[in-house]
């Protein structure tokens, strides 16, 4: 048995063996990797996961998605297969902050890297203001990358500088 990673109200969670999922409340959105994945992916979409979300008549155990998420149905195929962000952290509004006010770190501060907040506002300075190109352009880029792309990035990172 492998161990698993979760990612529950903003933090990671782990090692955990597979048999105690279960009783750490996974859902089928909740974030979930392990060793050999190149990516964080949701429960549901694990196949060795889905029988904690499936009674032995192949029906769902936990409540449907919220409006607005993917419906999957028992098999596992997913009618709309768009990724379900569980960061709570919007690409869109990063994007602006750090076109706006990317030279003061204010991008770092909103997705919770305020070391990194911190280490911009004093690159800025020193640089006389030419590290806020280089915000700038990382702005265009959260705001053209995918909303997956984004959270791998910039919110599940443990880097304490994501820039590119």
């Amino acid at each position: 048995m492998s161990n698993w990673y979760i990612f529950q109200n903003n933090t990671q969670i782990g090692p955990i063996p597979a048999e105690q999922l279960s009783s750490m409340g996974v859902t089928p959105q909740t974030m979930v990797w392990r060793d050999g994945m190149s990516t964080w992916l949701p429960a549901m979409q694990i196949p060795e996961l889905r029988h904690l979300f499936v009674n032995a008549d192949g029906e769902f155990t936990t409540p449907p998605p919220m409006p607005g998420e993917p419906l999957s149905n028992p098999y596992g195929q997913q009618y709309n297969t768009g990724y379900i962000s569980t960061s709570g952290k919007d690409k869109t509004a990063a994007g602006i902050l750090a076109i706006l006010l990317g030279g003061l770190g204010i991008q770092y501060f909103y997705l919770g890297k305020t070391g990194a907040g911190f280490l911009t506002i004093i690159l800025t300075f020193c640089s006389c203001g030419i590290w806020q190109i280089l915000t700038l352009v990382q702005g265009i880029l959260m705001l053209t990358m995918s909303q997956e792309e984004f959270d791998r990035k910039y919110v599940y990172s443990n880097t304490t500088l994501p820039l590119f």
